[in-house]
């Protein structure tokens, strides 16, 4: 059966609280067309400064999600949840549906992964991409499935700057809500001893445990299906979560079991209206060493305050 590709329309201007809100439906399967900025961001990610005249003709004024909803789910229900949605924030949209082969909407994102230079010494490579220049960084070979996680989104890119700022060589790491698995093998490619990815979804540990494999790290990687931490134990040096602030929130009240007295603690996925929501749990038992933004995103390290 096909699956349903839902498209939304957007002012440009309101394009990522749009798409914060197209990923409540699903937690995988959407891209996001936005050619606002397309000068600037093919110098800065993609390093050109030649560009297709197909896409220098495109509407900069409008942005576009795309959800793909598989067969099994209403596309109804998500398109009414998204008209709802939008029209509480304020979002002028316009949506539209059209049939989708499972194939087809795989491929589609696939189009606008390109390899991308992250901090100082990654360099994070999707497996179809064969022509590429590591710029001497570590490469990073991505095979994202449908899994949350290539580093195309600021919260995971600001996430993996602050790992290579923190990862030291032989520690222990442990990602919580791992998706892709794209922090554990980056860590490990820093130089972390090992890592243990946990993720709710079997399908992302799976997605995991495969991209550790592509990067020749699979025997230092562990992967476990489970919510948050309820099936990891031991302590560890760097703890990651790029996950949401309430998911944060909650898991700061009993992580630090798995700390030792100087594990550094990071935490992404925060937008910045939820910033101080986060703030206000994590400075109650942690010093704050670190913070990144972008684009509205928060990005955080922190220490265990001293006893």
């Amino acid at each position: 059966m096909d699956w349903t590709e839902v498209t939304v329309a957007v002012n440009a201007a309101d394009i990522d609280k749009a798409g914060d809100i197209a990923q409540m439906v699903v937690p995988y399967g959407i891209y996001i067309e936005d050619y606002s900025n397309l000068e600037q961001e093919a110098r800065e990610i993609a390093h050109i400064d030649l560009i297709d005249e197909e896409l220098l003709k495109k509407d900069r004024s409008k942005a576009f999600v795309h959800v793909y909803i598989s067969p099994e789910e209403n596309p109804a229900e998500a398109i009414a949840f998204l008209s709802e949605r939008y029209n509480a924030e304020g979002i002028a949209h316009e949506i539209s549906t059209a049939s989708c082969a499972e194939e087809d909407w795989i491929n589609n994102w696939k189009k606008y992964f390109k390899p991308i230079p992250v901090g100082e010494k990654l360099l994070i490579r999707p497996i179809w991409e064969q022509e590429y220049d590591p710029q001497g960084r570590a490469v990073l070979n991505l095979e994202p499935g449908i899994a949350f996680g290539t580093g195309t989104h600021e919260t995971t890119r600001l996430c993996l700057e602050l790992l290579e700022k923190y990862v030291r060589p032989g520690c222990r790491l442990l990602d919580v809500g791992c998706g892709s698995g794209i922090l554990s093998v980056a860590g490990l490619l820093l130089g972390a001893q090992s890592a243990v990815g946990v993720d709710i979804d079997e399908l992302a540990v799976k997605t995991a445990v495969q991209n550790a494999e592509l990067n020749g790290v699979a025997d230092r990687f562990t992967g476990i299906c489970g919510n948050l931490t309820d099936k990891v134990s031991g302590t560890f040096d760097v703890v990651a979560a790029n996950i949401v602030a309430d998911i944060i929130i909650e898991l700061t009240a009993s992580i630090e079991q798995f700390m030792r007295p100087d594990t550094v603690y990071l935490m992404s996925g925060i937008i910045d209206t939820r910033e101080q929501d986060v703030l206000s749990v994590v400075e109650k038992k942690f010093d704050i060493l670190d913070r990144r933004e972008e684009k509205g995103w928060i990005a955080l390290a922190a220490k265990q305050k001293a006893r």
